[in-house]
């Protein structure tokens, strides 16, 4: 199973799909362009992300550069579809964009491959270098491990993608299709992080041991580590944090400033610290914020402060790696 070399770092174009907020096109160019300038070369997108607007605006960016100097990776399981909209209603899923198109789950083979072609003809680019099944847990998790991951790997042996996977919240959800098929990746939303770590007793040593890559994603746990001060309305998986999680999250960022560290470096750090995690991915918003992002990932850490986590509870005993 091959995975193309991602970096440490990589960025997450959910941002630029107009998440939450709408972002005019120059300021989107502007993000993604930040995040090539500090080098980072593997971006990923999606159909979900502002019904399409993210891949056309990843791809817009990504064609002016040698193909072969990025990785490109787009979801499949949602199909976008037309819709009349003459009332000029607005998505409800998140993102501030028009809703005249519908996401419809098609986990079939033919529903895969025009996922595939649908997103090479959005980003404008020639190829798709890893392809992930998207939240199948949210539709249905047995129709995505019996028909979409068999599709997803006559694709890669067809050489139409280079590499399959699945993206989604839940351990477990990812640990059933890692045993389900030959996967060379997936992506893991906020399940390891240096708030919480659930992927670490099995999905994560299961990777290691069938030789799957992570991508880790959501490491700020909804922006409750994206700050060095965590304030007291924070939220925690797109909800008002409750009051354990909060009290944790500000202790942790007690702890980082002892040490002279910002809580979202340590956070970023420790979430690419496990060595089945091949990349970290974050989004942005807007240039400065994946300026800030990459600085924070280069940032010196002192290997005390990873002791005194565990020393405080903070974090388990076996949490730190290398």
């Amino acid at each position: 199973m091959t995975v193309p070399e991602l970096g440490r770092l990589g960025f997450g174009a959910a941002g630029i799909g107009n998440l939450y907020k709408a972002m005019d096109d120059d300021v989107a160019a502007a993000t993604i362009a930040a995040g090539w300038d500090v080098g980072l070369r593997y971006f990923d997108t999606a159909p979900h992300y502002g019904l399409g607007l993210s891949e056309r605006r990843t791809g817009a960016f990504l064609s002016t550069k040698p193909r072969d100097e990025f990785v490109l990776s787009t979801k499949v399981g949602r199909i976008l579809e037309s819709v009349d909209n003459p009332a000029g209603a607005r998505d409800t899923q998140g993102f501030d964009v028009p809703a005249n198109l519908v996401r419809h789950w098609d986990p079939s083979e033919a529903g895969i491959r025009r996922s595939i072609e649908d997103s090479l003809e959005r980003t404008g680019l020639d190829r798709i270098d890893i392809a992930y099944l998207h939240d199948p847990d949210v539709y249905d998790l047995d129709a995505g491990i019996r028909e979409a991951l068999p599709a997803l790997e006559r694709l890669r042996a067809e050489g139409l993608v280079t590499a399959i996977g699945v993206g989604a919240n839940s351990a477990d959800a990812l640990q059933a299709c890692v045993l389900g098929a030959e996967l060379d990746v997936i992506m893991l939303a906020g399940r390891y992080s240096l708030l919480e770590q659930p992927a670490a007793a099995g999905l994560l040593p299961l990777c290691l041991e069938r030789g799957v890559r992570v991508v880790n994603v959501g490491v700020y746990n909804s922006g409750l580590l994206a700050r060095p001060v965590v304030p007291d309305n924070a939220n925690y998986n797109y909800a008002p944090a409750p009051a354990p999680i909060l009290a944790k999250a500000q202790a942790l960022a007690a702890c980082c400033n002892e040490f002279g560290v910002e809580l979202p470096a340590a956070a970023l750090q420790f979430a690419r610290s496990h060595p089945a995690v091949c990349s970290v991915v974050v989004g942005a918003s807007n240039a400065g914020q994946i300026t800030e992002t990459a600085a924070r990932m280069a940032a010196d850490i002192p290997p005390e402060l990873w002791t005194a986590l565990v020393a405080r509870g903070l974090l388990p005993e076996g949490a730190l790696h290398g």
